[in-house]
C-alpha cells in the first residue's frame, strides 16, 4: 500500500518544527563537546567519560562520511592516470635514456680511477723513481711495435728507461724529446730482454718476434721451466732492475717456450716510466763516503817484541830501570840498547856444586933420571 494512502498519509510537519528540532540537536552536541573539552579537576570523571562516549560514537560515524571523499580521490587518480599514460610512458623513457649515459660515464670513470689507483701503487724494491704517462699514438706494423707517450726529457726520461702498466712489463724507451718518448714493446722485433724463471732461477733472454708471445731463448739448466711458470725480469747487464713481472710461461706450437704477457691483460694507455740508468743510482754515495777514519792502534815502535808485558795498573811502580854498561873494545858488533821492562829481584837458590876428586900434584923428576 502506498504510503501517502496509508494512516499516516495527511500528516505534515511544519517546517519550524523541524529546524527547531535540528537546532536542538545540534545544540546538544555542541554542549556536549564543550564539555568534553573543559579541564576542571573538581568533576574531571564526569567530564572523562562524556568525552570517551562522543569520541566513540564519532569514530564510525567520521571514517562512515571521510570514505566517499578517499574513494572519490582514488578513483579520479586513477582515472588521471589512465589518460596519461602515454606522456607518462615517453617521460620514464627519456629519463631512462639519461640515466643509462650517465651509468656508462661512471662506470668508465670507475675504471679509470682504479687503473689510477694500480699504477700509483707500482712499488719496487729498492724504490725507483718513476713518472707517469698516458700513450697517445700506437705504431704498428708486421716486425715493428712501438707506442709513444706523452712524456720526455722534462720528465728525466732516459732511453733505455723500463716501462710498465699496472700488470707488468711493456718494454723500454729507445728515444726521447721534449714532452714525447718512444717505447718500445716486448713484442717488437728488435727487443731482448733478461728474464728468469722465478721458480728456478734459470736465466733466458726473452726475444719478440712481431707476435703477441715472444719466445725464450737461451735458456739453461736441467729441466729449467714448466707451463705456467713466472717469468720476471733477472736485472742481468743493469738494463732493467731485478724482479719486475713480465708474463707466464706456456709451450707453443712450435715446441718453443714463449710467454703470455701480463701487460696485454689491460689496455696499454696509462703507464708508469721507471727512471732507471743503471744499479748505481740505487747507492747513497754520501753514506758511501768516509767522513773520519777510525783510529789505527799500532805498537810503538821503540818497544821490542821480546820485552815483557807491563805490569798491571795495581801493582805499585818499579823502580826505573838501569843503564846498560857500555860495551867493550872486543866487542865487535854493537847491540842495540833495549829498554826492558823492570823485573822484580827474586834470589834464585844457589845450584850445588858437584865436588870432583882432584888429580894429585905431579912430584918433579930426579935429575939425571931417565924420563
Amino acid at each position: 500500500m502506498p504510503f501517502r494512502e496509508g494512516p499516516l498519509g495527511d500528516l505534515k510537519v511544519p517546517l519550524t518544527w523541524t529546524a527547531a528540532v535540528a537546532l536542538i540537536v545540534a545544540a546538544v552536541i555542541a554542549v556536549a563537546f564543550l564539555l568534553a573539552d573543559r579541564r576542571e579537576t573538581l568533576q574531571e570523571q564526569a567530564y572523562g567519560v562524556t568525552r570517551q562516549t562522543v569520541d566513540t560514537v564519532a569514530k564510525p560515524v567520521s571514517g562512515a562520511i571521510a570514505a566517499p571523499g578517499r574513494w572519490t580521490g582514488l578513483g579520479l587518480d586513477y582515472v588521471r592516470s589512465y589518460f596519461f599514460t602515454a606522456s607518462e610512458n615517453r617521460r620514464l623513457k627519456a629519463e631512462l635514456a639519461e640515466m643509462r649515459q650517465w651509468r656508462d660515464r661512471a662506470l668508465a670513470l670507475q675504471d679509470t680511477n682504479d687503473r689510477y689507483k694500480s699504477l700509483l701503487g707500482l712499488r719496487t724494491d729498492p724504490p725507483i723513481p718513476m713518472a707517469s704517462a698516458r700513450v697517445v699514438s700506437d705504431s704498428r706494423g708486421p716486425f715493428a711495435n712501438t707506442r709513444l707517450a706523452d712524456a720526455g726529457s722534462e720528465r728525466g726520461i732516459q732511453v733505455g728507461n723500463p716501462v710498465l702498466n699496472e700488470r707488468g712489463l711493456v718494454g723500454r724507451v729507445v728515444g726521447v724529446s721534449n714532452g714525447v718518448s718512444r717505447v718500445l714493446l716486448l713484442t717488437d722485433i728488435a727487443s731482448r730482454t733478461p728474464v728468469m724463471i722465478d721458480r728456478t732461477n734459470a736465466r733466458a733472454i726473452l726475444t719478440g718476434d712481431g707476435g703477441p708471445n715472444p719466445k725464450l731463448e737461451y735458456l739453461r739448466g736441467v729441466d729449467p721451466i714448466q707451463q705456467g711458470d713466472r717469468v720476471v725480469t733477472s736485472g742481468d747487464g743493469g738494463v732493467v732492475p731485478r724482479g719486475l713481472p713480465v708474463g707466464a710461461a706456456v709451450k707453443g706450437l712450435d715446441g718453443r717456450w714463449r710467454v703470455v704477457l701480463f701487460a696485454d691483460q689491460a689496455a696499454i694507455d696509462y703507464v708508469r716510466i721507471l727512471l732507471f740508468k743503471d744499479f748505481a743510482q740505487l747507492a747513497d754515495e754520501k753514506q758511501l763516503e768516509a767522513k773520519t777514519l777510525p783510529p789505527v792502534t799500532t805498537e810503538d815502535p821503540q818497544t821490542s817484541i821480546l820485552s815483557a808485558p807491563p805490569p798491571p795498573a795495581a801493582t805499585p811502580p818499579a823502580a826505573p830501570a838501569t843503564a846498560a854498561p857500555p860495551p867493550t873494545a872486543t866487542t865487535t858488533q854493537p847491540k842495540p840498547s833495549v829498554a826492558t821492562a823492570p823485573k822484580p829481584a827474586t834470589p834464585k837458590p844457589a845450584a850445588p856444586k858437584p865436588t870432583t876428586p882432584k888429580p894429585a900434584a905431579a912430584t918433579p923428576a930426579p935429575t939425571g933420571a931417565p924420563r
